[in-house]
């Protein structure tokens, strides 16, 4: 009786913790497709908002910054990372220690202080005549601002992955007689090309999603967060539900595919294993 009881309160908790997080994504996404403009009464099935967001130019101009944005900024960002973590990873362990510790400040620090940062070294960049006329801030800055508070994300998915790996597989490849780059491209960026992955997709995601450290450094460009908060300082209109539900719907699918991927080369190393242990 008391198990069942047990189960009972840890079913209970469980609903009560996912519906706390997801009722309110799943009620803006139902207001998404509401006909009128109430945000209290759904009058009505419609797409029309949807067909509206597709015509705001505004929208579709800071949509497409942001996107070339987060993936520029991821790209550059994962490859800087996964060099960092190779190097860190070569260092003592002493040295390891501190360039991680130094590495989780930008994580762990408020973004209202790193874009402030960034903001204030931009300016003095730019009070050294670099930037020419019209200023350093814009695309340039937003692009350094990204990249910077996305590396450290990529040191801290890539460096366990890294440190996992048998070092014996490298040197085995030297003693076969591949230069270092190659024993680089053929034995250990293979492994480490899910955790590379995983990296890119949380930087694009963030990068995404940001906005108080572009807020800071954008000059007069705008990413997407911006024009949504621009909008709801004026009126919240239906197109921003509309917009809110494409982008969770999109960063749903990118995490499902990084857990896909990841699973599916967890059960790969695991047939690589157990092919090995048959074969011995």
């Amino acid at each position: 009786m008391k198990t069942q009881h047990k189960h009972l309160l840890q079913r209970t908790y469980l609903v009560l913790v996912f519906g706390f997080m997801y009722l309110p994504i799943a009620v803006l996404i139902a207001y998404s497709f509401n006909e009128n403009k109430s945000r209290a009464v759904f009058t009505g099935f419609s797409l029309k908002w949807y067909a509206s967001l597709f015509h705001n130019e505004m929208i579709l101009s800071a949509l497409g910054l942001s996107l070339v944005l987060a993936f520029v900024s991821a790209i550059i960002a994962t490859v800087l990372g996964t060099l960092a973590t190779i190097g860190i990873n070569s260092m003592s362990r002493k040295a390891q220690l501190i360039i991680n510790n130094i590495s989780y400040v930008p994580v762990v620090n408020p973004e209202i202080i790193t874009g402030v940062s960034l903001m204030l070294l931009f300016v003095i960049v730019q009070k050294m005549g670099i930037g020419g006329e019209n200023g350093v801030f814009g695309w340039i800055t937003l692009l350094i601002a990204h990249i910077t508070f996305n590396v450290p994300y990529v040191i801290f998915n890539v460096g366990p992955k890294l440190r996992q790996l048998d070092g014996s597989l490298y040197n085995a490849a030297l003693d076969l007689g591949c230069t270092p780059r190659q024993a680089f491209f053929k034995v250990i960026l293979p492994q480490l090309s899910p955790a590379i992955m995983s990296a890119f997709l949380i930087c694009l995601t963030y990068s995404i999603d940001d906005f108080m450290i572009s807020y800071f450094n954008c000059g007069t460009m705008q990413t997407l967060p911006i024009a949504i908060y621009s909008m709801t300082r004026k009126k919240v209109s239906p197109e921003i539900n509309a917009l809110s539900a494409i982008i969770f719907l999109v960063i749903l699918a990118i995490i499902l595919t990084s857990n896909a991927m990841d699973s599916r080369a967890y059960k790969r190393n695991q047939k690589a294993i157990r092919r090995a242990a048959a074969e011995q």
